[in-house]
Formats: C-alpha cells, sequence, structure tokens
C-alpha cells in the first residue's frame, strides 16, 4: 500500500509498504441514511442531519467514529457475524481492486466516474460537474470489485489509529475504546474534494469525536480464514 515517489499530488506519508490482508468482505456502498436510520429509531437515538440534500440511498453524514462503531455493534447482534469499521490497510486494498495507478480507474479520474470538485483535473482529466453535496451511493460506477464510491462522495472512517509513518498500526483495528482519543483514519475524499484527494493512497485523520457533512462510513464483515 502507499504511493510511488512520482505519484501527483502525494504526501511523504504516503511512503509504499507492503502489508498481510486476510479475508473480509466489504460493504458495495457507503452506509446509506435508510440503512443508519433505521438502527437510529431501534436504539432510540436522534438521526443525524442530511443538511437537506435528502436521505434514503445517499450516504449517511455527520457521523463520528463512535457513531460509527455504534451502529457496526448493533448489526453484529442483529446477523450474529462480526460487523467491523476495515482497517486502513483493508480500505485501500479493497478500494484498489488490484489496481496500482493513482485511481482504480486509471491514471485519472472524471466527474463522470466519481463525486468530486469538478472544477479541478488530474492528469489531463477534463473537468466537469462540481456537484457541491452528496449523491446516491449507485450513481458512479462500481471499482472491479463491485464497491461504489471508494473515491469521492464522502469520506470514510477506518478501525485503524492514524500513523504518519505507517509503522503498523494500519493493519490494526483500534477498537472501541471510548477514552483513546487518538486520531483515527479517514479514507477515499468527498464531493468537497480535488481529484488529489482521492487517490487510493491518499491518507487523512479526524479526531473519533469529529462529525461533519464530508463524513461517512462503510463497513466489513469478517470471514471465515480457510487452511490449505
Amino acid at each position: 500500500m502507499g504511493s510511488p515517489l512520482d505519484e501527483k499530488d502525494r504526501f511523504e506519508n504516503e511512503r509504499q509498504h507492503e502489508v498481510h490482508v486476510g479475508r473480509f468482505e466489504m460493504l458495495k456502498t457507503p452506509v446509506t441514511f435508510a440503512m443508519f436510520d433505521i438502527f437510529c429509531d431501534e436504539v432510540r437515538r436522534n438521526r443525524p442531519r442530511d443538511e437537506n440534500w435528502g436521505r434514503g440511498n445517499r450516504p449517511v453524514i455527520n457521523i463520528t467514529y463512535w457513531s460509527a462503531m455504534d451502529y457496526c455493534d448493533w448489526l453484529s447482534k442483529q446477523t450474529g457475524a462480526n460487523i467491523r469499521l476495515p482497517t486502513e490497510a483493508e480500505w485501500e486494498y479493497a478500494c484498489r481492486a488490484g489496481t496500482n495507478t493513482a485511481f482504480w480507474t486509471g491514471k485519472s479520474i472524471s466527474p463522470g466516474q466519481a463525486n468530486f470538485d469538478g472544477n479541478y483535473t488530474y492528469c489531463g482529466s477534463g473537468k466537469g460537474a462540481s456537484r457541491g453535496q452528496t449523491t446516491a451511493v449507485n450513481e458512479f460506477p462500481a471499482n472491479p470489485w463491485g464497491l461504489h464510491d471508494m473515491h469521492g462522495n464522502v469520506w470514510e472512517w477506518c478501525a485503524s489509529i492514524y500513523d504518519e509513518l505507517y509503522s503498523g498500526l494500519e493493519q490494526m483495528d483500534a477498537g472501541h475504546l471510548d477514552d483513546d482519543l487518538r486520531e483515527r483514519v479517514v479514507r477515499g475524499g468527498s464531493w468537497h474534494n480535488v481529484p488529489g484527494g482521492l487517490r487510493s493512497a491518499s491518507r487523512n485523520k479526524l479526531m473519533p469525536n469529529y462529525h461533519y457533512l464530508r463524513i461517512g462510513f462503510r463497513i466489513v464483515r469478517d470471514v471465515e480464514q480457510t487452511s490449505h
């Protein structure tokens, strides 16, 4: 994971290195308002604001790391599966879907392929729509592994504590320690970002109690490891 030294708009915190990723399944879209509202109603908590953009099939926003973890815990109890946030390494592995370019779409990305600030270009891509808000989670093409919105729409919480040097925390699940206020990783970029912020290797960090209209999340499910 990480980016090569010659990748446009890369940062020093994207050191390329090898990681091991076990078996898991990832939700093909970010968690939507339709999904999250069911949880809120069942546990009797206030629904998050939608900024008057609409709910339903749009990604849920204004979600803290703790709220995302609460949803995972609730859904785990409902399904009997171990539902959780992806580690940072799992997230990038899924985003790339076997590719090694800046985006799963190739060396560039266009506003017809993802929701971002289309006033800006990347490596020869054309300008396009700057929507200024979220879009439905299935509006843009999926990556080769069937995952939508891995680039753009909303930043997605990861379970990993942010580590500038990539010393191993990117492969670890920080869990649900309410008194652990270390910054968590968010990935993928949002509707507000320029294309460089959407790259597969691009990293960001937020305090776990932070919520905003550009922040959502996606879940994964553990899959039993098979022996060979």
